[in-house]
């Protein structure tokens, strides 16, 4: 009966619409299901509520907490919960006392009150009343026992309860953690996983049910050992933050600025409940609040949330300025310039492991403070198997998908070296773990290996190692490799044999920048696939797909007036592009994170577009002083007007003034469905929606394709407007320049820009080539790389990666 109950989840209810609660129903809307959201009653109204005569009867009134909540999401000017605005439409917002009804409607309830035990137990009674029986309900908790929630409930919900971990914001960040009890019905527990994995778009770790499961129990610890760390070492928190951050291979919010940003509160609570919970963990002392926290906390200095924690943002001469807390005088002061020779030397180190071991090994005060850092997590987490996780592998992902470190745990101790790390480890009077001396003990050096071309970790059970399960969903290019499926490959790019007849060009240079051995590699796919293949997919797992051409190369040529060369650049990306577009077998772009100027005009190449859900995708060369001139001008001439009847008598000029604007804006995606209305994608492009499966869903795509017998396209004959779409452009141009909107040089950039859309001074529309419009483009690009303003604005921007206006 279970199983049929969760053959499709058809509509969700969320039981809480604070931050977390919220988000996840706008994640639910995201992937297209109904979701009710629920919270109490307020019990007291706001100024507006009275002067509008409302009362705590008021319908209004009693859904108000929920309405606020979508209503902030809705109006998010950043980092929006939703795909696109009109991802909210299927959220219905009401409150537990006059909606509870709902709860029979829905297939999967989700409880995310706050963190009280007690709360929980009774909202769950609640739940309890109205469900179905058989619905699946969940709680979402970063640390209090699931069992507990639910072990004065029916033997019935019990078997149908779990917990679901999201992590906040749950639209952008990967992990959920899946935590069973021992009553949990365990086809429920693989169709939750699947689910989640699938449709929802997460990295799932199984969790045992033990206090703050995984990643908040190793996370939390390395947060607060940092803290402490700090205090016994004398740094201040500009110094730690600059240690823990990128050159520990996590992100740049590193310790302090995470913890503003997940509110010091919580951070407390999270720190409090593990101290109260772990009473037998050898580090159990490191989850004791320090007293400058403490006083933080009762300051209400909480972080972003209340506008100060361990930064705060002030107004300064030069508009707002970051001012840091000095935790001995609880006064903010001026951030410091940090400047240590280890920080220095291993910045420009692109592979993580190679970055920490240097880090780590350089002996200034940074690099034992990383150390210290490090080497701690490491033994704590080994520390932890098998308490949290019968794995490592878990412990790695969770770090890498929760908390954003490029490297897990034992990822990060393979790259040190772990018989040398822990000869280094017991010299300071280290315990080793069983997992580790086990590992040392059967003659082995690494937690990973690759037996017989498959990746296996060290398993403390078996002390031996243990295959990680491949599965075909995803691809890993770095497996691939290793197997000898390279075909051929240089400094920036590699055509990669990812089986099944299909080929992957994978881009890995430098933030992913394209130059001419990018291009060329681009050209060799081409002609290989065309022989050997059954089509290409152009893909990589970087954070950003290509951020667009290599600025600082361009930048020195055009100021050397080494004209020819940039031409031939220019034509040789241009070329490339039209040979994707043109190859007789398909190919299927599947950007993600920033597809930039060259990056989106190679994707308007493709045949077809599988993009990720997280694909910020944008033409923005006019940010710099130019036009796109890898095709990307011609290409939207050409989209904007597809579909379009031309010989209707209708007026062409909105659509053309349409993707004029998106060009001359450098709009970009806020998602991959964003990029949709934006025309970057077309309807019959695909989004992924988890990345880890994005190019075995971009394969599947080529596959489809070459089964239906693909054709090769042929060239287009774009319709352009000539003078008189001209003449309309520079009107417009003209009184934007009057109004002070843009400026002279801005007006010289546009200009180019409506030339080329245009097609140049054609007497009458008509229909052009796509090459004619092509050296319209790489003209126009040409002459603007010439610009001493243009020059200026690249110049700026590649020193501080904001646009200059000038």
């Amino acid at each position: 009966m279970a199983e049929k109950l969760y053959r499709k989840i058809r509509k969700v209810a969320v039981v809480g619409a604070g931050t977390m609660g919220s988000q996840i129903a706008a994640h639910i809307a995201n992937v297209g299901i109904p979701c009710d959201l629920l919270d109490i009653l307020p019990t007291e109204l706001t100024t507006e509520e009275r002067a509008n005569n409302l009362t705590l009867d008021s319908p209004a009134v009693r859904n108000r907490i929920a309405q606020s909540a979508l209503d902030r999401m809705k109006s998010a000017k950043t980092r929006s919960p939703f795909y696109l605005p009109d991802a909210a439409q299927p959220i219905r917002v009401g409150n537990l006392n006059d909606h509870a009804a709902w709860l029979a409607d829905a297939d999967w309830v989700i409880e995310a009150v706050v963190e009280n035990l007690n709360v929980k137990k009774q909202v769950h009674a609640r739940i309890d009343l109205h469900r179905k029986r058989g619905t699946l309900v969940t709680s979402n908790t970063s640390g209090i026992s699931i069992r507990s929630i639910a072990e004065d409930l029916p033997e019935d919900y019990q078997e149908c309860f779990m917990g679901t971990h999201f992590f906040n914001p749950p639209r952008y960040m990967y992990l959920l953690e899946i935590i069973p009890t021992d009553k949990t019905r365990p086809e429920l527990v693989e169709f939750i996983v699947d689910f989640g994995e699938r449709v929802l778009g997460k990295g799932i770790v199984r969790c045992k049910d033990t206090p703050n499961f995984i990643a908040n129990r190793v996370g939390a610890f390395a947060i607060m050992h940092a803290i402490h760390l700090m205090l016994e070492a004398g740094l201040t928190i500009d110094e730690v933050d600059a240690i823990t951050g990128p050159p520990l291979g996590r992100p740049r919010s590193a310790t302090f600025r995470l913890g503003d940003l997940i509110g010091i509160d919580i951070l407390v609570d999270v720190a409090n409940n593990l101290y109260e919970c772990v009473p037998d963990d050898e580090q159990r002392g490191l989850f004791r609040i320090p007293d400058f926290v403490s006083r933080m906390v009762e300051k209400n200095w909480l972080g972003d949330k209340t506008g100060q924690g361990f930064y705060h943002k002030r107004p300064g001469e030069r508009g707002s300025e970051i001012w840091t807390l000095d935790y001995n005088s609880l006064e903010y002061i001026p951030r410091a310039q940090i400047e240590f020779d280890s920080l220095d030397a291993v910045k420009r180190i692109p592979d993580a492991g190679q970055r920490i071991k240097q880090l780590v090994n350089s002996g200034d005060r940074a690099g034992e403070f990383a150390w210290k850092c490090i080497s701690n997590v490491m033994i704590y987490a080994a520390s932890r198997i098998p308490e949290i996780s019968e794995d490592l592998v878990s412990i790695d992902n969770v770090m890498k998908w929760g908390f954003n470190w490029e490297i897990g745990v034992f990822e990060m101790w393979d790259a040190i070296g772990v018989p040398e790390s822990v000869e280094r480890m017991r010299s300071e009077g280290h315990a080793i773990p069983p997992l580790v001396t086990n590992l040392l003990n059967a003659g082995q050096r690494s937690f990973y290996n690759r037996a017989g071309g498959a990746r296996a970790y060290f398993d403390l059970g078996t002390s031996d190692y243990r295959e990680i399960e491949s599965r075909p969903e995803v691809i890993l290019l770095s497996d691939s490799k290793a197997n000898g499926k390279v075909v051929k490959s240089n400094a920036d790019a590699s055509l990669i044999d990812i089986g099944d007849g299909v080929a992957c060009l994978e881009f890995h240079g430098k933030m992913n920048t394209i130059d001419l051995p990018t291009i060329e590699m681009m050209v060799e796919a081409l002609d290989e696939v065309k022989q050997n293949f059954e089509g290409l997919v152009i893909g990589n797992h970087a954070v950003n797909f290509s951020v667009g051409a290599n600025l600082v190369l361009m930048l020195q040529r055009a100021r050397n007036k080494d004209w020819d060369a940039l031409g031939r650049m220019g034509r040789a990306f241009q070329d490339a592009d039209m040979a994707l577009r043109l190859s007789p077998k398909p190919v299927v772009a599947a950007p993600a994170g920033m597809a930039f100027g060259g990056g989106c005009e190679i994707t308007l190449g493709a045949d077809r577009v599988c993009a990720a859900a997280e694909t910020y995708i944008g033409l923005v060369e006019l940010r710099v002083g130019l036009i796109p001139g890898a095709g990307g001008t011609k290409e939207m001439a050409i989209r904007c007007l597809e579909g379009v009847p031309l010989d209707a008598g209708g007026d062409p000029f909105p659509h053309v003034k349409r993707a004029f604007e998106t060009i001359a804006y450098s709009k970009v995606s806020e998602s991959g469905a964003h990029a949709k209305t934006l025309g970057y994608l077309r309807d019959a492009d695909k989004i992924s929606i988890n990345h880890a499966h994005h190019l075995y869903d971009a394969k599947q795509m080529v596959l489809s394709m070459a089964a239906d017998g693909y054709q090769q396209p042929q060239p287009r004959m774009p319709f352009v407007l000539g003078e008189a779409g001209l003449a309309q452009f520079k009107l417009e141009i003209h009184l934007m320049r009057r109004a002070a909107y843009i400026s002279d040089h801005d007006v010289k950039v546009v200009n180019q820009l409506a030339y080329v859309l245009c097609g140049g001074k054609l007497s009458a529309p008509q229909f052009v080539s796509e090459q004619y419009l092509l050296d319209l483009e790489r003209e126009a690009f040409l002459s603007l790389c010439g610009e001493e303003k243009t020059q200026q604005r690249i110049e700026y921007t590649l020193k501080t990666g904001r646009p200059l206006r000038n």
